[in-house]
């Protein structure tokens, strides 16, 4: 499998991702699963946009991107992304296997408690990663891949 890394960010395609996760990873193209960002075709152009030309972006409901995996292996090198940690739960539960989650950004709002200086999570989102984490999914926080990782199972 060709998914280099797989990440949850608020903000998905932005400055650290483009600089710093592309380079670092020799990632050829960007896979978006995200329901919400799917159906949003706005949102769809500036994110293929706000990648460089070299790499290619897919952006891809939870359904969509499990039928597609279930044809073949990826292939390219990967950045798998998404907005949602139950975006990424669906995928798991529908087969797709991932061992290792980066967590980059959930910013704060009011519906959500800051469990690291980057990240915030709701009641269900932090039962959702505790979910995962007994799936054996290793959760890390990291902002950039030259920072030291922080094992989301000692935070939630």
């Amino acid at each position: 499998m060709s998914v280099k890394v797989c990440r949850i960010d608020d903000r998905l395609i932005h400055g650290q991702v483009v600089t710093s996760w592309l380079n670092t990873f020799k990632v050829e193209q960007i896979v978006i699963v995200s329901n919400e960002t799917a159906g949003n075709d706005t949102q769809r152009s500036i994110l293929k946009m706000s990648t460089p030309p070299n790499v290619i972006t897919h952006i891809f409901t939870t359904d969509q991107f499990l039928t597609i995996a279930k044809k073949g292996p990826i292939k390219k090198s990967t950045l798998l992304l998404s907005d949602s940690v139950f975006d990424i739960e669906t995928i798991i539960d529908g087969g797709f296997e991932i061992n290792d989650l980066n967590v980059g950004g959930l910013r704060l709002n009011e519906q959500r408690e800051r469990v690291s200086k980057q990240v915030s999570v709701t009641k269900e989102e932090r039962e959702c990663f505790k979910r995962l984490i007994d799936k054996g999914v290793n959760v890390e926080i990291r902002m950039v891949p030259s920072d030291t990782s922080l094992n989301m199972k000692g935070e939630i």
